[in-house]
Order: C-alpha cells, then sequence, then structure tokens
C-alpha cells in the first residue's frame, strides 16, 4: 500500500475517535483491516500522536484561524485533516512540503470543494 494511502487511513481513523471516541488501536485495526503489529508503526504513531495532542494542536490551529473561527466550528473531517498534519510536523521525519501537499489532496477528496484552501493555509502558518 502506499504512503498517501496509508495516510488517509490514519487521518480516517483520527475522524473515527472524533465522532465515536473509542479505543484507538481497536479504530486502527478497523480502518486498516490488520492487526495493530501489522501497521506501519509510523502510521500507528502518526494516529496516537493526533489524538494525544489534541488539545496543543487546536490551540495551534486557533491561533492562525481567521477571527471568528475556531477549531471546533470545523467539520470533523477537517479537523481530523488539521490533527494528523500537525502530528506528522511534530513528528519530523516527512518534509513538510510533502505533508501539506498531502492533506490538501484529502482535503479536495474528502471536504467541500473550498475546505482545501482552509488546509493548505493552516498547515502552511503552523
Amino acid at each position: 500500500m502506499k504512503r498517501s494511502q496509508e495516510r488517509e487511513k490514519a487521518m480516517i481513523a483520527v475522524y473515527q475517535y472524533l465522532l465515536v471516541n473509542r479505543d484507538v488501536d481497536t479504530l486502527i485495526e478497523d480502518t486498516f483491516e490488520r492487526k495493530i503489529d501489522k501497521v506501519d508503526s509510523y502510521f500507528t504513531q502518526l494516529v496516537h500522536t493526533a489524538v494525544d495532542n489534541a488539545d496543543t494542536y487546536e490551540g495551534y490551529i486557533n491561533e492562525v484561524l481567521k477571527e471568528g473561527w475556531k477549531f471546533s466550528r470545523l467539520g470533523a473531517i477537517e479537523r481530523a485533516i488539521l490533527l494528523c498534519g500537525c502530528s506528522e510536523f511534530e513528528m519530523k521525519q516527512t518534509q513538510a512540503a510533502v505533508i501539506i501537499d498531502e492533506y490538501v489532496e484529502l482535503a479536495k477528496k474528502f471536504c467541500d470543494e473550498d475546505a482545501y484552501r482552509l488546509i493548505n493555509r493552516v498547515l502552511d502558518i503552523i
């Protein structure tokens, strides 16, 4: 499986966590359709980092959003994309340009028509 596909699955696991707040490892197994020890550890770490640091990342994102907008006002899919992007920035294993590009593409695939611009702007500033 390509890294882009793995990244998409990681984002979906975070999205599901935001909606149902289930055990993270169970969500990873369900999303990746294999046992946790068979999932690339990079993506397991990505999901855990995103979930564990969601409050901190929310603070960063709120500082970047335009006045009148808050992280909590965004849709769950946009929040999941931004949390994963912040997580990858913190992990420092992938170039920033690649991270931004990957999450902009996910926004184009899963979000409203113009949401990718918000994702691009926020991740570019962070």
